[in-house]
């Protein structure tokens, strides 16, 4: 007897379903965007180029191998805002508001899938925190259209014109989509402080974590009567949000003191630098052309995307609590410590080796890419592979140019690695992994020597 197709689908594990879930939406997204009237008169896009803008808006990089502006209409603009939503708060955040909407119950297996989605490891309260998660971005990307759009009105002929390019701009912001419709990014907006300002503040409401949005809520609304705490989530992530946003800066500032930064005031050096340490976590939006840094810059910018933002974000790379694991690992065993003691809490020995495994995994698929991608393009300069490698795993979207000159082979990679940063890396190994198997013997144990 043939198996039904819910039986077949039972078999696929969770995180199985998860990326057949993305894949299904990429699909769909690309076409979309192959609509002609999703096109600007007169213009074509081939189906590479259009997957290329669908996967990029869904795994809100933000990468094109065309001008947003020279190919889509109003019509193509909503729907890359919409995919940028859909990847911006998961696919199964916006599936199970719209069961909530219907009267669908939300069963065990859909939990344990947005479980997936949003990388959590339990499943209490799942439900709930879909529904703040998805009113929380929202009602941010609602106050900085309406923000952007108001401030707009000085610059646009039309009351339309602005609130469109206040609306796009909020929601690329917000999600980390790094899609713009002025066609040079923030460029122009590079003496406009208050622009970037509000920029800064959209990306890192969306690269944070959503966690950490929820409890900062949490923490605004309390009345209790105990003091309200924190979860080691939030002040890890936060901490080292902080950090690298901080350190960023200076490093940018200080490698192009005496280059692109020669010139300028301090107000401007500390605007771009502080712009593109922000954008760097998985924002993609810049204020000034990339190939003028030094070549140091650019490789400090690839670090920072490699990096990436926090875990249940909408950004991707490594993300910042893996990198902190294995910094303080690094840290408390110099120090001759076993375990890491942070904040009060001990990190617990599993999150320990996935981080390990997450950042070996990392680095296997971001160097492959570079070599592969340099076996694909050789006449490119190695720096600007590196950074376009950095920018698609860590679903960033910055560029130096060279996204819209690619051939069809290295599009395909780079696809490929937006993607894996959309699904994570850790979903990525629990796909290979399969389930987990209990050995039924030992062998005896025998030290090796290392380093």
């Amino acid at each position: 007897m043939k198996e039904s197709r819910k039986e077949k689908s039972l078999k696929l594990s969770t995180f199985q379903l998860i990326v057949m879930l993305y894949l299904i939406g990429a699909l769909f997204s690309t076409g979309l965007l192959l609509l002609p009237i999703a096109h600007k008169p007169g213009v074509d896009i081939s189906v590479i180029d259009a997957m290329f803008v669908a996967v990029s808006a869904l795994s809100v990089t933000g990468l094109s191998p065309v001008g947003l502006v020279d190919t889509f209409n109003t019509v193509g603009y909503v729907f890359i805002l919409c995919i940028l939503q859909v990847g911006g708060v998961g696919i199964m955040t916006l599936s199970s508001i719209i069961w909530l909407l219907v009267g669908k119950k939300i069963g065990m297996r859909e939990r344990q899938l947005i479980m997936a989605d949003q990388n959590r490891t339990d499943l209490a309260g799942l439900v709930r925190l879909m529904r703040e998660i998805f009113l929380l971005i929202l009602g941010i990307e609602a106050v900085g259209a309406i923000i952007l759009s108001t401030y707009f009105l000085q610059f646009y002929p039309t009351t339309s014109e602005a609130f469109l390019h206040g609306l796009f701009a909020s929601v690329s912001a917000t999600t980390n989509g790094g899609f713009d419709i002025t066609g040079q990014s923030l460029i122009i907006y590079a003496d406009d402080y208050f622009v970037q300002f509000i920029n800064m503040i959209l990306i890192v409401l969306g690269a944070i974590g959503f966690p950490v949005l929820v409890e900062i809520k949490d923490y605004l609304t309390y009345r209790g009567p105990i003091k309200f705490h924190f979860s080691l989530f939030t002040k890890l992530t936060t901490t080292v949000y902080a950090i690298l946003a901080v350190l960023g800066t200076a490093l940018i500032y200080l490698l192009d003191k005496n280059h692109f930064f020669a010139d300028k005031t301090w107000h401007e050096s500390f605007f771009y630098s502080a712009f593109q340490s922000i954008a760097a976590r998985s924002a993609g939006l810049t204020t000034l052309d990339l190939n003028e840094f030094s070549v140091a810059t650019l490789l400090v910018i690839s670090t920072l995307m490699f990096i990436g933002a926090s875990p249940s974000s909408v950004g991707g790379g490594l993300r910042t609590t893996t990198f902190a694991i294995a910094i303080l690992s690094v840290y408390f065993y110099a120090r001759g410590k076993n375990t890491i003691k942070i904040f009060n809490r001990e990190i617990h020995p599993i999150d320990v080796r996935r981080s390990f495994v997450v950042i070996t995994t990392g680095f296997f698929i971001w160097g492959g890419s570079i070599i592969f991608l340099s076996f694909l393009e050789p006449e490119l300069p190695i720096v600007k592979i590196i950074f376009e490698v950095s920018s698609a795993f860590g679903t960033t979207g910055s560029s130096l140019g060279i996204t819209a000159d690619l051939s069809t082979p290295a599009k395909v990679l780079l696809i490929t690695l937006m993607f894996i940063g959309r699904i994570g890396l850790f979903s990525l190994l629990f796909i290979i992994r399969g389930k987990e198997i209990k050995d039924s013997y030992k062998f005896p144990k025998e030290r090796i020597l290392i380093g």
